[in-house]
């Protein structure tokens, strides 16, 4: 089956939303690679998402606030944190596009220890923050458990003007409507929705990465494909479809 239309701003696909939160200062750094190469690390059931005959790895840096469950009120304290996450782009046998995440930093244990019982996701607990200096962010990561131990990203940019219209590229890796992860032997589809994506152009300042090989990819080669900053957006959840 065709991957269905990339569409930046789709109905909400869900009837009840399972989970919420707001993602906000977030960083976008992308590199292009040939599918092949991510195609062993994606769920069963998936395959790489393209475009041009490429697909993408990306870099993101954000801040996570106010997970709750269902329409309850965030979890205080636990529920708001810094997170950078490395993530691909698959799609399954249905059409669906979605991400599939090799790391999730974060800087709350608690939160970490609950995504890797529920869903297996492999969220790591991490020492983290995010720094604002005007039109500068600044994000910075050491793993703490479980391993590798002591991988550090540092990542900095500067926020540019509005993007009025996206291009095709940055279309593609931010107008995603779900996950693909596997679970108890079972790759799981979980859907999302939130309002079309605030982007702004950005320049990037520094780059110190691991955490891209320590989640078994290669080392990017040269500058970034695309390099973006959203303000953020509300974002909802909804329940996991198993795909087999």
């Amino acid at each position: 089956m065709h991957p269905e239309p990339v569409d930046s701003a789709p109905t909400q696909a869900f009837r009840r939303a399972t989970l919420r939160q707001r993602w906000e200062d977030l960083t976008f750094v992308h590199w292009a690679v040939p599918p092949e190469v991510v195609a062993p690390l994606l769920p069963a059931g998936t395959r790489p998402d393209t475009l041009d005959g490429l697909t993408y790895v990306g870099l993101i840096g954000f801040r996570m606030v106010g997970l709750g469950l269902g329409v309850g009120p965030g979890v205080p304290y636990l529920g708001s944190f810094a997170e950078t996450n490395v993530r691909l782009y698959s799609v399954d046998g249905t059409g669906r596009r979605a991400v599939v995440f090799r790391s999730l930093d974060a800087s709350r244990l608690v939160p970490v220890l609950v995504a890797r019982a529920t869903l297996r996701l492999p969220y790591l607990w991490s020492a983290m923050r995010v720094q604002r200096d005007g039109d500068r962010y600044a994000y910075r990561c050491r793993r703490r458990w479980p391993g590798p131990r002591g991988a550090t990203s540092r990542l900095a940019v500067r926020v540019g003007v509005p993007i009025a219209e996206p291009t095709p590229l940055e279309h593609f890796v931010t107008a995603r409507w779900g996950l693909h992860t596997r679970a108890y032997g079972r790759t799981l589809h979980l859907p999302n929705w939130h309002p079309r994506w605030p982007l702004r152009r950005a320049e990037l300042l520094e780059l110190d990465d691991e955490l891209v090989t320590a989640a078994g990819l290669p080392a990017p080669a040269g500058a970034p494909a695309s390099v973006l900053f959203s303000p953020g957006v509300p974002v909802r959840f909804g329940p996991p479809v198993t795909l087999r």
